[in-house]
C-alpha cells in the first residue's frame, strides 16, 4: 500500500462515489480496502468533484431516514477531519470531454466528464475495481483488494466509532456504480 501512495504523491488524487461509497460495500474485502485507501490519506487532500458527492447523496437518500441517519454522521465527521476538496467542472474539463479527447467511446458522458477533470488537472483517479477497466490507459487506478486474513485499519477512534455506527448501512455493488459482470458498461443515454 505504501507504495500506491509514493507513485501517486506526484498527481493531484481524485477519489469517485464508487470509491466513497465503497467504504460501505456488503463485500467486505472491497470495503476494507476502500475504507483502507481513506484511513491511509486522512492527512492528506483528494479531490471529489460535486457531482461524484452528489452521485454518493443519491444513493444514500433512497434508503430509509433511520440508516441515513446512522451514515451521515461518518460522512459529515470525514468530510470535516480529511481534506476532501469538493471542486466544480470548469470550462476546460467540458471542452474536453466533448472533444475527440482519447477517451473510450463507451463511456457514459459522467465520466467523460470526471476524467477530462482528471487529465485537465493532471491527476490520478482513484476507483474501484472492474469499473477501472472501462478507463483503459487513462490516468485511473483501482484500489487492490483488501487480502483475507489481514487486520482492517482503523480511523482514530472517533470517527472509527462512527464508521461502524454507520455500517447498518451495506451497499449491492450495483449501488457503487460498478457494472455487474455479465452486463457491459452503462451507455450514454444523450
Amino acid at each position: 500500500m505504501a507504495a500506491d501512495l509514493t507513485a501517486a504523491q506526484d498527481h493531484e488524487v481524485f477519489v469517485d462515489a464508487a470509491l466513497f461509497l465503497g467504504m460501505h460495500s456488503r463485500d467486505d474485502g472491497l470495503r476494507v480496502a476502500c475504507k483502507t485507501f481513506f484511513v491511509e490519506r486522512l492527512d492528506t487532500r483528494v479531490v471529489m468533484n460535486l457531482e461524484q458527492v452528489g452521485r454518493c447523496d443519491d444513493v444514500i437518500w433512497s434508503y430509509s431516514r433511520e440508516l441515513q441517519d446512522l451514515y451521515y454522521p461518518f460522512m459529515d465527521q470525514l468530510h470535516t477531519v480529511m481534506d476532501i476538496s469538493r471542486e466544480e467542472y470548469d470550462r476546460v474539463d467540458a471542452a474536453l470531454a466533448l472533444s475527440d479527447a482519447d477517451f473510450p467511446d463507451q463511456l457514459p458522458f459522467i465520466d467523460r466528464l470526471l476524467l477530462a477533470m482528471v487529465v485537465n488537472r493532471k491527476g490520478l483517479l482513484h476507483t474501484v475495481g472492474p469499473r477501472a477497466d472501462a478507463f483503459g490507459g487513462l490516468p485511473v487506478r483501482a484500489v487492490a483488494a483488501w487480502p483475507a486474513g489481514v487486520p482492517e485499519p482503523a480511523f482514530p477512534e472517533s470517527l472509527e466509532r462512527l464508521y461502524r455506527a454507520s455500517l447498518a448501512l451495506r451497499l449491492p455493488e450495483d449501488r457503487l456504480g460498478i457494472p455487474a459482470p455479465d452486463r457491459a458498461p452503462a451507455r450514454d443515454r444523450t
